[in-house]
């Protein structure tokens, strides 16, 4: 892997921070708050804010206990305690690309 000339002796963090991108994880989670916001706004351009916020979602009580982890990996538990903790501004921003924008803020200020 070849670095960014000047910044070989920075860490992972200290040369994402430099260049101001966000680290694997973050990249992911934001995609993942994408989709959401995609699906929650829907067609009808209404944000429907109860999807998100009910056991309902969680799959509690259809699924029973599962003995392996898989259902971490599920999308709504990888996203609602995420999509929990947005500023309301982001989760009501009018359209995607506002919410990109948001979204990227709230990012940045989340160690």
């Amino acid at each position: 892997m070849k670095l960014i000339r000047g910044l070989e002796h920075l860490s992972y963090e200290d040369r994402l921070r430099e260049l101001g991108l966000f680290s694997l994880e973050k990249r992911w989670l934001r995609g993942d708050l994408i989709a959401a916001y995609r699906y929650l706004k829907g067609p009808t351009g209404k944000l429907e804010r109860d999807c998100l916020s009910g056991s309902v979602v969680m799959g509690q009580g259809v699924m029973g206990r599962l003995t392996l982890d898989v259902r971490k990996k599920f999308f709504t538990v990888r996203v609602v305690r995420h999509w929990r903790r947005l500023p309301r501004e982001v989760v009501d921003a009018p359209s995607l690309e506002v919410f990109k924008a948001r979204l990227d803020e709230a990012l940045g200020n989340v160690v």
